[in-house]
């Protein structure tokens, strides 16, 4: 199994109205976005091209906003996430 290129742990994992876990991890891996409930059971997962991501104008720095499998999700706590995604997504630098 390769190492992940991003990962984050005790992040807070919410579809509105309810929170789905609020130590879970967020993981790029292999071409896909994993989420992950404490006891590391999958809540959901995405290759990442069809992965959407942002930052809402009224959210927290360290909050994003994920559509996977066309279900929305807040995550909170996740540091670099849409840095990470934006950087897993780009095609390769040409020389």
């Amino acid at each position: 199994m390769s190492e992940p290129e991003f990962t984050a742990t005790g992040v807070r994992i919410d579809r509105w109205p309810r929170s789905l876990t609020r130590a879970g991890e967020v993981r790029i891996e292999d071409g896909r976005l994993s989420l992950l409930t404490s006891y590391g059971s999958e809540i959901d997962s995405a290759p990442l091209g069809s992965v959407r991501a942002g930052r809402p104008w009224f959210a927290k720095p360290d909050e994003a906003v994920a559509t996977v499998n066309g279900t929305r999700y807040r995550i909170s706590g996740s540091g670099r996430l849409l840095e990470a995604l934006k950087k897993a997504t780009e095609p390769a630098a040409r020389p």
